[in-house]
């Protein structure tokens, strides 16, 4: 019987998003019986010809027919929006998206925007620069975080990373999903997708961690920002086909939010006149939220997880299932 073979391209400019020689080493000596090939992008899709199981950032679905003996496609990746899901279900090859280590850098990054704003560290950069104090826009501008409300869309189990985080804050949390557990579990209060308004309602801060599919797509529309509670902060950490930035814009401009604190945003980047750049209230960040030193690890560690399992012909973590029109999250 051949051995499995694993092809894997994880190249990035970053060198804690690189796969490089101590977790190639790292498998190998776990995986005696399986043969990894680490090739760089310009390999592929030629090199998956004689492929069992691909680990990478990227497929594209044009990639499938090249690889007749491909059964797993595995990526590092939250999100699965950017992976033919459904291509290769109709092909019989499993798709999984990874979990668990993304929670800790999104939620340091989520709390991080919160804390700009609640401090006015935000203003303080800026006004730095022209005013010789700034003491009494700031007793205007900040909030308290302990006693506040902050209710996460889309709250999955990073979602509940951040939820802890919050909590160490004194915040009270409500997760919003479309399977809620119980109606108070984690410290969370959790509700349905169909409650959202009553959730951003009572609000001090929403969290936008949903994922990409057609239920969500301009899910934050005028409609619900209108239900937002006044001076209100937003974050969006989740995707940017979520939000209708004009309708975000409106509400900013109307005084309805007190901010807006921005990693994901279309397009990427945003051209340099773009009114999202220059808003006093609105913070950009470059898709940072995941950035870790730890982030290769951890992912290899939760491939070499469903490696174990894909060998013993047990169910994986992560399998993704491609969206349906009524799945918001």
């Amino acid at each position: 019987m051949n051995r499995p073979v694993v092809l894997i391209s994880l190249e990035s400019p970053y060198s804690f998003w690189q796969f490089a020689d101590s977790p190639l080493h790292s498998l190998c000596a776990a995986f005696p019986h399986v043969e990894f090939r680490a090739v760089s992008e310009e390999v592929l899709p030629r090199g998956l010809v004689d492929v069992d199981v691909f680990f990478g950032w990227r497929f594209e679905p044009s990639w499938l027919a090249g690889a007749p003996r491909l059964r797993w496609i595995a990526s590092p990746a939250a999100g699965t929006d950017h992976l033919p899901v459904a291509e290769a279900n109709s092909a019989g090859v499993a798709l999984t998206r990874s979990y668990g280590f993304h929670g800790r850098p999104m939620a340091e990054h989520a709390m991080g925007l919160i804390l700009g704003f609640s401090r006015g560290l935000f203003i303080s950069q800026r006004a730095q620069r022209s005013r010789i104090c700034w003491k009494d826009d700031l007793a205007e501008e900040f909030f308290d975080l302990a006693g506040a409300t902050m209710t996460i869309v889309g709250c999955g189990s990073i979602g509940e990373h951040l939820a802890r985080a919050a909590h160490a804050f004194g915040m009270n949390v409500i997760g919003v999903r479309r399977t809620p557990t119980a109606a108070y579990s984690s410290g969370i209060r959790w509700m349905h997708t169909s409650a959202v308004r009553q959730a951003v309602a009572v609000a001090d801060v929403v969290v936008d961690l949903l994922p990409a599919n057609p239920a969500t797509d301009r899910f934050f529309d005028h409609d619900l920002f209108s239900a937002f509670k006044p001076q209100s902060l937003f974050l969006n950490l989740g995707r940017a086909t979520t939000v209708d930035q004009q309708a975000l814009l409106t509400a900013l401009d109307a005084g309805h939010l007190r901010g807006a604190g921005l990693d994901v945003y279309q397009p990427r980047p945003l051209p340099p006149g773009h009114p999202l750049r220059h808003h006093p209230r609105v913070v950009l960040t470059p898709k940072s939220s995941v950035f870790s030193r730890t982030y290769m690890d951890a992912a290899v560690a939760f491939f070499a997880d469903n490696l174990h399992r894909f060998l013993a012909g047990q169910a994986f973590n992560g399998l993704a299932e491609a969206p349906t029109a009524n799945s918001p999250s």
